[in-house]
């Protein structure tokens, strides 16, 4: 059975859902194998096996840290040319999607970003997307090299399967160009409780609407155990960070439940969130152009509306 490479998604070890997504993918595709960067492998290792790799590629070096993307690619071009996988799957974040077209650069191979669905057929991997805001549904293979395909994340549900888990050392060389630019100072987001924006299963958003009063859209998220995320108009307003702003300017998300809340669906907002697998709006004015695109939407006073939901939402849960 061939080989797909996974790249661990991971934040000191604590692997992220994007992984096991990845890991469920790659069984489908042939033989999953997770390619750890860093030190913290024993504290991911449980979850990699739980998730199905057969094989765990371990890179540790201290020239993959405290750089920007640059080494994390060469280290695993140098991966991908030692095994010849049949596919290298990444995570579609900021990191992802740059440290995939890095590699197809290295290794001569075709790229496809922000896939919604891969499967077999017909012997090759074949990858859906949404593309142009969502007015096409693309179906596209890799003709050379190394498939390398980038997948939103919440593209499919993680699936248990235990793994042989195999550890296997990487040594790698890294060029000194690769580490012309390192990182000299982090500074951690104040943590909020909730998941991350990019991973949630449940997104509850504010726009224009909200009149700068997101307290009903955090009280909804919050009996959901969601996201909050915001429109362009309410971050430009400076009612929410910018980090939040979802849209063809901000984060891409593809939810299960995506809320959005006072905001009217601009082509540019509907192109971060489209893919959803569920979409509600709640917005006064029957004629915005989000209800073109919902499954399920009101019409009213968002504050109303949202307050009587996490009101049934906290009963039901008590």
């Amino acid at each position: 059975m061939s080989e797909v490479l996974v790249l661990v998604d991971h934040v000191d070890g604590a692997v992220r859902k994007t992984t096991s997504e990845l890991l469920t993918i790659a069984r489908r595709l042939g033989e999953p194998s997770a390619v750890f960067i860093g030190s913290e492998i024993d504290a991911a290792r449980d979850s990699l096996k739980r998730y199905g790799a057969e094989r765990i590629y371990v890179l540790d070096s201290t020239d993959l840290k405290d750089f920007l993307v640059a080494p994390k690619a060469e280290a695993l071009a140098q991966l991908v040319q030692r095994q010849q996988p049949a596919a290298v799957l990444i995570a579609s974040n900021a990191e992802g999607k740059e440290i995939a077209g890095r590699l197809a650069i290295k290794t001569s191979s075709g790229l496809i970003t922000d896939a919604v669905d891969v499967q077999p057929r017909d012997g090759r991997l074949t990858t859906i997307q949404s593309v142009f805001a969502g007015a096409y549904t693309v179906t596209a293979t890799v003709t050379k090299g190394t498939p390398i395909v980038t997948v939103k994340p919440n593209a499919v549900t993680p699936e248990l399967a235990d793994g042989a888990a195999e550890e296997q050392a990487v040594d790698v060389e890294i060029s000194h160009t690769a580490k012309t630019a390192r990182i000299v100072e982090r500074s951690p987001r104040e943590p909020t409780g909730r998941p991350e924006l990019n991973e949630a299963a449940i997104v509850v958003s504010g726009g224009r609407g909200t009149g700068g009063d997101f307290a009903s859209v955090e009280a909804f998220a919050d009996a959901l155990g969601g996201a909050v995320g915001a429109s362009r108009a309410a971050v430009d307003a400076g009612w929410y960070p910018h980090a939040y702003q979802i849209g063809q300017t901000g984060k891409t998300v593809s939810p299960q439940l995506y809320v959005a809340a006072g905001i009217s669906g601009a082509i540019q907002h509907r192109a971060g969130m489209q893919t959803s697998k569920t979409i509600v709006a709640i917005n006064k004015d029957a004629e915005s152009p989000i209800f073109e695109l919902v499954d399920f939407g009101v019409v009213g006073d968002l504050h109303s509306v949202l307050t009587s939901a996490t009101e049934q939402a906290l009963a039901r849960k008590a």
